[in-house]
């Protein structure tokens, strides 16, 4: 009986079922003498939400934009397998089919709206334009995914003709999300998704997420600074200080008995706040 493959060889052979949606293998990125994040190595599956804790500058946002393409990293790899399709580097694709798999296989929900949607297009242009990034053409059919989307994330459809300008910033944050997931993506990045906003407006757009992840069985990758954020919508836990992974395991053990004395920091802090 042949040996169990690695992580990075099972996406390699692409077997279904069997392989990671992404591999991350020895994630480097340095910024002339100084670590973003180093030697960064895990897999995510399918329907699996990972997240990304750590204080300012531990290196998790950096660790997100080279994940999702926005970043080279200084060395390393990430493998994504869509479907039967398996890509073994995502930054060994030309920068044309890298932009078009970020456009459709996986979408980012920023932590500030404006960075992810068009300001100066309505809310339903903003949704639809993701669809035709899919290939979608029938005005019609656009528009009536729109007014569904629209009402998925708690947003009147009849302001489908509105600009985001004119949106609190939560619903600014709910659109951004209903733009990204409109076309179906395998993966979502999630940058500081709630951060920024009134406690209020936090929770409501918490249970959406919750909701929404599950109900579409979304894979996602969540980096955040809050605990009790990642508590409720994580499965897995990566605590990074210094550009490095310190801890990582399920969410509730590694925030119920952690091991480090970094994440032994930042737990007890949670509590005594």
């Amino acid at each position: 009986m042949s040996a169990p493959l690695d992580s990075a060889a099972k996406v390699a052979t692409g077997a279904d079922g069997d392989a990671p949606l992404l591999t991350a293998t020895g994630v480097t990125r340095f910024y002339g003498e100084r670590i973003g994040c180093e030697d960064v190595s895990f897999d995510l599956w399918p329907g699996e939400v990972l997240g990304i804790v750590g204080e300012s500058g531990s290196g998790k946002s950096t660790l997100l934009r080279c994940l999702a393409g926005l970043d080279r990293p200084t060395s390393g790899r990430i493998g994504f397998r869509d479907g039967s399709r398996v890509t073994p580097d995502i930054f060994a694709l030309d920068e044309q089919r890298r932009r078009a798999l970020m456009r459709t296989a996986w979408g980012i929900v920023h932590q500030n709206p404006r960075d992810g949607l068009r300001m100066g297009v309505s809310a339903g242009g903003n949704i639809g334009e993701r669809l035709i990034d899919r290939g979608d053409r029938h005005y019609g059919n656009i528009r009536v995914a729109a007014v569904d989307w629209l009402q998925r994330v708690e947003i009147d459809p009849a302001r489908i003709d509105d600009r985001p300008t004119q949106f609190s910033g939560g619903m600014q944050q709910r659109l951004q999300i209903a733009r990204v997931l409109v076309s179906e993506p395998k993966l979502v990045y999630m940058d500081e998704p709630t951060g920024g906003l009134d406690v209020s407006v936090q929770a409501r757009l918490l249970d959406l997420l919750r909701a929404l992840v599950r109900d579409l069985g979304l894979a996602a990758i969540i980096v955040t600074h809050d605990l009790a954020v990642a508590r409720l919508l994580t499965d897995r836990l990566m605590v990074m200080r210094r550009g490095r992974v310190v801890e990582e395991g399920l969410t509730d053990q590694v925030l119920d008995d952690p091991q480090h004395p970094y994440t032994q920091l930042l737990t007890a802090s949670v509590l005594a706040a």
